[in-house]
């Protein structure tokens, strides 16, 4: 049920989401730590998908997914063909979280909400065959359609101009602190959450969800 305080409705016309982590389960870091046969640890596995110039391409557009593949196996030193890693890269897109979609149903009556997503085209697709996910959003700024991805600053830079808002107008969610810090950078009120939980109890302390 959403709260009744008017202030929260004046203060945010706009509640953003980051996927993966937030909203959906992205199994990527653990197979990543498997294929790499543990020389990558959690964090040194979630900071190579940040800063993989692979990584970078696919997800901003620039390369063909057997090209990242073939990047990827190369810069990794994985006993792979590329066949048999994106067989393994498709199946890391798990779909929503429980209650994930009931959640964005309850505030879409209430606000616009939008994705803001490092993604590609086939983990994008993937989701979408899975649950039309982009159907619950009033936009759906996806790294590899836009060109750019998080945390560069002018990715939410991007997101304020086409939504014509001040980062105080946003609400954003998501689970790497890097995105956080950049969007706060722009008074966007950002918070770092792992799951819908995390997002319920912000919400619940923000009146918006009682």
């Amino acid at each position: 049920m959403i709260g009744q305080q008017e202030t929260d409705y004046r203060m945010y016309k706009l509640i953003l989401f980051d996927l993966g982590g937030v909203l959906v389960e992205f199994t990527g870091i653990d197979p990543l730590i498997a294929l790499s046969r543990n020389t990558l640890t959690k964090d040194t596995a979630r900071r190579f998908w940040l800063e993989s110039p692979w990584v970078n391409k696919l997800e901003t557009g620039r390369c063909s997914t057997e090209e990242f593949a073939a990047g990827i196996i190369t810069e990794l030193k994985l006993s792979l063909t590329i066949d048999e890693f994106i067989r393994e890269f498709v199946s890391w897109e798990k779909g929503p979280y429980p209650g994930a979609l009931e959640l964005l149903d309850s505030l879409n009556s209430y606000f616009k909400l939008a994705c803001l997503t490092n993604n590609n085209e086939i983990h994008w697709r993937t989701l979408n065959d899975i649950c039309q996910i982009q159907k619950k959003f009033f936009r759906c700024y996806v790294s590899y359609i836009m060109g750019m991805m998080k945390p560069d600053k002018i990715v939410f830079e991007y997101v304020l101009n086409d939504m014509k808002l001040k980062g105080e107008q946003v609400l954003f969610f998501d689970d790497n602190p890097e995105n956080v810090n950049a969007a706060r950078s722009l008074n966007i009120d950002a918070y770092c959450v792992k799951g819908v939980s995390d997002v319920i109890k912000v919400l619940k302390e923000k009146n918006i969800l009682t």
